[in-house]
Order: structure tokens, then sequence, then C-alpha cells
């Protein structure tokens, strides 16, 4: 008979016979990483916030910075070919925002965990990384322990963002709209004149002014080319519906 003892490091069968353990291991994605260095892929327009953080990086001994890229495409083409735990990402790319590179994943569905490396203090850009699926947030400003407990926390599967009300980050500009308001929106960025939603709905153009200033006014923009271009941006931005 085999006799199985309990003990805290990996499970041991001891055989009657030789007496001799037998380790039966099992690692998690996790217990694999404390194994060696955490393999860190880095996304920043601003060569020398790229060279702070190699620096920073190397200097810890946890972590082996793997690439640094300063374009949004060039990283997501990265991250569909190379393995790495965690990409250190800043919200200003030099030809994308953070936003649309963590779209692209989501939309890609790329196996990958990202932290947002932000210079701005915008609660609303946090909001938008979170509800982008963003794993970690952290600002550039923040104490390097920050910094490298955010990239470790990401690389070991947890969500590591700094305070916020759970309950408002579904809260943006279009979740203030009402119906009616959402879609006189849409029919804007079809390019409808102020004629053409008077003729279509039956109402005057005074009424279709009013109701666009009190669009303009929750949205917080100052035109009509401002509101659709936020409803653009917030429209590639949601989650694609599934075909068929």
């Amino acid at each position: 008979m085999m006799q199985v003892h309990a003990s805290a490091g990996p499970i041991q069968a001891v055989t009657p016979n030789n007496r001799k353990p037998l380790k039966i291991t099992s690692k998690t994605p996790s217990e694999a990483i404390e194994q060696r260095r955490v393999r860190v892929v880095v996304a920043e327009r601003n060569p020398l916030v790229i060279s702070a953080l190699r620096e920073m990086l190397q200097c810890d001994g946890r972590f082996e910075l793997l690439a640094s890229v300063q374009s949004g495409r060039h990283f997501l083409k990265l991250a569909a070919v190379q393995e790495f735990d965690v990409a250190v990402i800043g919200w200003k790319l030099s030809d994308m925002d953070g936003a649309d590179v963590l779209a692209e994943v989501r939309d890609s569905k790329l196996n990958v965990r990202i932290a947002v490396f932000s210079n701005d203090h915008d609660i609303g850009i946090l909001k938008q990384c979170v509800r982008l699926g963003a794993q970690g947030y952290c600002f550039q400003f923040d104490d390097p322990a920050i910094i490298f407990d955010t990239i470790l926390a990401v690389a070991h599967g947890r969500i590591c963002i700094p305070y916020i009300d759970i309950n408002k980050v579904n809260d943006t500009p279009l979740s203030r709209l009402t119906v009616r308001e959402r879609e006189l929106l849409a029919v804007l960025s079809d390019g409808w004149t102020n004629l053409q939603i008077a003729t279509r709905t039956g109402i005057s153009e005074n009424t279709v002014k009013y109701h666009l200033k009190n669009l303009y006014d929750k949205l917080d923009v100052r035109n009509r080319a401002m509101a659709v271009a936020l409803y653009s941006s917030e429209s590639r931005r949601s989650p694609k519906s599934p075909v068929g």
C-alpha cells in the first residue's frame, strides 16, 4: 500500500519498500512566475520614460524587460506573437491612445495582461481603462514601489488599480443621455441637418436647436462636430455585438 503524507511543500508519495519520496508537483501560472523574473513589455511614446522604466526594472531584479515600443500598432503586432507576463502601456502612444489599444486587444481576443502607466490624473481615464479591461493602473509620478506592486499583481492574475467607486465605472457622458437624445446624436453622426431632423421628426427647427443645446450641455461640448466626435469615439470602443 502507498502512504501519502501531507506537507507544506509539494505532495510526497512514499512507498513502503524503499521509503524514497516521489515528488508530485503541479504549478499554477502564478507559481511558475515565482520561479523566474516577470517578463515585461513596455509601450510608451516618450523615450525618456522608456529609459527610466528600463533602468528601474533592471535594477530591481524581479523583472525582465523583453521589448519596448512607441506605437500602438507595433505593440499589437508584438502581443500577437510574443509571450510575456505584463504589458505596461502609456496612455498616449505615438499613433493611438491607451483606450484604442485596450479596445483592439479586447476585440482581437489577445491573451495579454495590461497595466496602464498614465501621466494624467483624470479619473475619467481610469474609469475608461477599467471598462476596457485593463488589469492594472498606476501613475508615472507614483513611488517606484507602487509601480512594481502593480506590475507584480497583474502578472499574478490580480487587478490592481487606485481607489475608484465601482458603481460609477460605467458612467460616461453618453450614459447620461435619454433614449431620444441618443437617437438625436446618432442622426447627427449620420450627417443630418437641423432642417432634415425637423422635417423627419415633425418638430420645428427652433425645437431641434433647443434639444441640441441641451444635448451639448450634457456632453460638455460646444458644437455639433465635437458631439459627433465623442459619439464616434465611444461607439468605436464599445464591445461589438456578436454576429448571427
